[in-house]
């Protein structure tokens, strides 16, 4: 069995993908920035096959990340996987409408917050001679523009540049880096999001249930992509291009379900 560290994963993504890989009998540090959270995600976690532990970790803070390390190594052993996913999405402004303290926020926790994990794993994997590095990318990270996006989407372009670079560098050697790209993931960010801009959200609201997925959904699928991965470079994609063509096209015949209406939206 696996032991794999996820960052930023008390709840969202990173807490369905700790909780499957849990399920399945794998060890599990999740991460979040406070104790009570931790404990919360361990609880809602509940009964599974695998360890799961978790440490109080604030990404921009290179000693909380290797704190993190540290509790991971000594509790399991090693750390086979380490899956950078913490990040923070403000999407509901132009880009000269963004405070500095949502721009540096975003920076801080997408960007440095990444590459903290980066260097703190790919050490520790160095000395072990083993282990996979995956980082969570997202909406702009293929260059792509989404309104409201652009501060955001900067920070997820810059990961997929720095993912690059890490293959690069780690050509040869027994450490795999890959990325992740989740889709359009109904998390508790997407439904703050919604709420703080109503009025945009029930514009669009009809294709984003169209688009989007539960994080049950999707979770399973990105588990099976890391577990299997073999070689650097590897892409995890839930939401290809032929799986939105397919999604729309069927939407025009059936009636589609409201994928919001679970959360109260």
């Amino acid at each position: 069995m696996s032991k794999i560290v996820i960052t930023g994963s008390t709840k969202g993504i990173g807490f369905g993908l700790a909780h499957e890989f849990a399920r399945r009998g794998h060890n599990v540090a999740i991460a979040g920035r406070t104790q009570e959270a931790i404990d919360d995600a361990i609880e809602r976690i509940g009964s599974a096959s695998g360890k799961v532990i978790g440490n109080p970790c604030d990404v921009s803070d290179k000693q909380a990340v290797q704190a993190l390390w540290d509790k991971a190594e000594s509790s399991f052993g090693s750390v086979d996987i380490w899956i950078n996913n913490a990040g923070l999405a403000r999407t509901t402004h132009n880009i000269i409408e963004y405070s500095n303290e949502d721009v540096k926020s975003m920076v801080m926790t997408n960007v440095l917050g990444t590459i903290n994990g980066c260097q703190v794993a790919g050490k520790g994997m160095q000395e072990s001679g083993h282990g996979k590095i995956f980082n969570m990318l997202g909406g702009g990270s293929d260059g792509q523009y989404f309104p409201g996006m652009g501060i955001y989407g900067t920070t997820k372009r810059g990961l997929d540049y720095l993912t690059d670079a890490l293959i690069k560098e780690f050509k040869g050697s027994n450490i795999i880096i890959g990325k992740i790209r989740p889709g359009m993931v109904i998390t508790e960010a997407v439904i703050r999001e919604a709420t703080e801009d109503m009025e945009n959200f029930q514009k669009s609201r009809k294709v984003m249930s169209i688009l989007c997925d539960h994080v049950e959904t999707v979770a399973p699928f990105l588990v099976d992509g890391i577990l299997n991965a073999k070689k650097s470079g590897t892409k995890i994609a839930w939401l290809t291009g032929g799986k939105i063509g397919r999604r729309m096209m069927f939407s025009r015949f059936s009636k589609q379900e409201d994928k919001f209406a679970r959360y109260g939206l």
